[in-house]
């Protein structure tokens, strides 16, 4: 826990990061899961904090027939190598297995990167949400149709 927590407040600025109580909390929710990337032995995985095999992490939710994607973190020595998709594509296929047809997620309308990712998944912008993190920061809400998406 305490590794995926430092990983996550290396991903994100203090405004967006989640306490380790917060953290914890959705990752022990009912229908929530944590899927956990590991490398290599060997491979370089962060600031020499973090172990060297983690390479990020994605939490989930199901709520009925909806997933949620609640944080996908990845450590910045692995980004732009798959690990991210990797994530994205085995919750989605949690997701699935669950039952949910839809998926929705929660970014800042400023992180045009994460933005562009979601977007080349299939995501698209259903709405924007003023002041969503910590009433300062709007945040974009994505979604995707599982029923008509392949894993990616």
């Amino acid at each position: 826990m305490d590794t995926l927590w430092r990983i996550d407040q290396a991903c994100f600025d203090a405004q967006l990061a989640y306490s380790r109580t917060e953290l914890a909390l959705y990752m022990r929710r009912p229908g929530s899961f944590t899927l956990v990337a590991e490398g290599e032995s060997g491979e370089v995985a962060g600031n020499g904090k973090v172990p060297a095999s983690i390479l990020g992490f994605i939490v989930a939710e199901t709520r009925r027939k909806s997933g949620h994607i609640i944080t996908i973190d990845v450590v910045a020595e692995a980004r732009r190598a798959g690990v991210g998709s990797a994530l994205l594509g085995a919750a989605e296929q949690e997701l699935r297995r669950a039952g949910a047809v839809a998926v929705a997620l929660e970014t800042p309308v400023n992180n045009a990167a994460a933005i562009r990712f979601y977007k080349q998944k299939g995501y698209f912008v259903e709405k924007t949400v003023a002041g969503y993190y910590s009433n300062e920061m709007d945040a974009l809400v994505m979604t995707k149709d599982l029923r008509r998406s392949l894993v990616r």
